[in-house]
């Protein structure tokens, strides 16, 4: 049983209330605001203001629960919603070992090594299979029962991947296998949210770079994590923002490879994935797949077609009328001209005033010109600061 603690709303309101106050704080720094901590706050909120309500809860339990019913080898705790509420969680007691107690685990005689396989492909058929998975998968959330049959508690957080995720998914492993980092960077690009001065070709060099680092590790020995990491922070540094259901994934993915090398140090996820990688493939090219696709297609298309000649016609409207205006907003353009200006503004001034010193223009001190020479260094200083300027707005790029 569940039971939430009392004023216990009340305290967690108060406690995002301060993260929020430190993200928007972070969010002033250069160096964090790349992170976008606001943006992660409010979807954090947003995650724990659900898993508050039990209902959720309950009903994520009953789903799974069906979606697993043949499977043997697995157990959903049964849910009783009739001694259940948004505070209370009343389900069945599942009896067995956590994950967390690997000594008691090997006093028992288990394999552990076949233990996190099995743990490991109970995860990925959920995922790739079913689209609908369990998303805390840390060794606490697991128990080991009789008959080796694995329980899975805390349904608080769970994730869903809809086909066109599972498309994106299966060409970014595709390019991901072909060392393709142009295509790579293509999905990345398509999938996610990216700025206007997106470089394209520096995120290619990038993706190309660690590609090619992970390109000659085995499969038994292949980070996965650490590649996904990587994957991300390259991602982040590009100020590219992923999907909410994607993102959630990446941190399932490292999640689990961390729960199966603490049982087994030799485990590889990577390993484990690969008849999922070439099931995901063969679904995409699925006649079955292609039809669905081809029917989503023609809705949209024949959306397109019954609101265009609408469109077009309120277009015309409002060029006859005078009213059809066309904005054009230049960002980041502001930051570039006042450089510019300042960088012409400095050598107008530095040259001016060399003319000055040159012609030994009154008052002089040490027969040197003592305005040429202010304007001088007043030219000098400006020019750093201009240089300045753009050092850091490349260092906050790379």
């Amino acid at each position: 049983m569940k039971v939430q603690h009392a004023d216990i709303e009340r305290k967690l309101r108060v406690d995002l209330d301060i993260l929020l106050g430190l993200a928007q704080w972070a969010e002033k720094i250069p160096e964090l605001a790349v992170y976008r901590p606001r943006a992660v706050v409010a979807e954090f909120q947003r995650t724990v203001r659900r898993e508050l309500d039990f209902r959720r809860e309950a009903r994520n339990m009953q789903e799974f629960a069906r979606q697993l019913d043949a499977d043997q080898t697995v157990r959903i705790p049964k849910v009783y919603p009739e001694f259940s509420g948004r505070r209370v969680l009343t389900m069945e007691f599942l009896e067995g070992i956590k994950l967390t107690e690997t000594a008691r685990l090997r006093e028992a005689g288990i394999d552990l090594t076949e233990v996190a396989r099995r743990g490991a492909n109970l995860y990925l058929q959920m995922i790739f299979a079913n689209g609908y998975y369990h998303a805390d998968p840390h060794p606490g959330n697991l128990v080991l029962m009789a008959h080796n049959v694995i329980g899975l508690l805390d349904y608080g957080m769970v994730g869903r991947i809809d086909e066109r995720l599972q498309e994106d998914m299966a060409e970014m492993l595709l390019a991901v296998g072909s060392q393709d980092a142009e295509h790579l960077a293509s999905v990345i690009v398509r999938v996610g949210l990216v700025p206007a001065d997106l470089d394209r070709s520096a995120l290619s060099v990038d993706l190309a770079d660690f590609l090619a680092q992970y390109a000659t590790q085995s499969l038994e020995d292949f980070d996965l994590s650490g590649a996904l990491n990587e994957l991300t922070e390259i991602i982040r540094r590009f100020h590219i923002t992923l999907p909410a259901q994607l993102a959630l994934l990446l941190k399932v993915l490292v999640t689990l490879e961390g729960t199966g090398q603490l049982l087994s140090p030799k485990f590889s996820l990577m390993e484990v994935m690969q008849p999922y990688h070439r099931k995901l493939l063969w679904q995409r090219l699925s006649p079955r797949r292609q039809g669905r696709r081809m029917r989503r297609l023609y809705w949209e298309f024949r959306h397109l077609i019954e609101v265009l000649p609408t469109g077009i016609l309120d277009i015309l409207e409002q060029v006859q009328s005078g009213k059809f205006d066309v904005h054009l907003d230049h960002r980041g353009l502001e930051p570039s001209v006042n450089r510019l200006v300042l960088g012409t503004l400095a050598s107008a001034l530095f040259l001016g005033s060399s003319m000055l010193l040159a012609a030994s223009v009154r008052p002089l001190v040490y027969d040197i010109s003592v305005p040429g020479m202010a304007g001088c260094l007043l030219g000098l200083f400006l020019g750093w600061r201009v240089w300045h300027a753009i050092s850091r707005s490349m260092d906050r790029r790379r």
